[in-house]
């Protein structure tokens, strides 16, 4: 394959990929010589359906020329924490179950065939969110997987003082 097919089929996966986060830091691992350094991402994105949760992310990301070019195969170790930040209003069709296991989060991790994937669960007896990352692979995913739950405390009103007993 020429260079200039595999940078036309890179541009277009990454406009397909409208789920993007947002990088907040990284810390180098390895060094390398030629290229960027091997790290660890640290990325925040908000889940697209349910607005008041935010998912932190952090994954390995090769460097070396492979990874300057975008055609290094990222390992699939990630980690993941959600939090409620906002106001959560769930819809209805989350509160039923009905979209369990929804992609919420995509990031190619190789040139071609390896995605790092956040989906949802509901857990309605416990009224929590669960969202877990994997990594998938077109011939062999990898078990390689991380959760994290966010409980969602309905609002309680509030108590008015009642009369002050003297």
């Amino acid at each position: 394959m020429n260079s200039k097919f595999l940078w036309t089929l890179g541009l277009i996966l990454f406009c397909l990929n409208p789920l993007q986060a947002e990088q907040l830091g990284e810390v180098s691992t390895k060094f390398r010589m030629l290229g960027p350094n091997d790290k660890v991402v640290i990325e925040a994105f908000d889940d697209p359906a349910v607005p008041g949760v935010t998912c932190y992310l952090s994954r390995a990301k090769t460097g070396g020329m492979g990874g300057a070019m975008g055609i290094a195969e990222d390992t699939s170790d990630a980690s993941i924490a959600c939090r409620q930040t906002g106001l959560v209003n769930l819809p209805g069709d989350i509160l039923n179950q009905s979209r369990d296991g929804e992609e919420v989060f995509k990031q190619r991790t190789s040139i071609l065939f390896k995605t790092m994937q956040v989906v949802r669960f509901y857990d309605a007896k416990r009224n929590t969110l669960v969202y877990m990352t994997y990594s998938d692979k077109l011939v062999d995913g990898s078990p390689k997987n991380s959760i994290t739950a966010v409980p969602l405390f309905r609002p309680q009103s509030p108590q008015l003082p009642g009369p002050k007993e003297q």
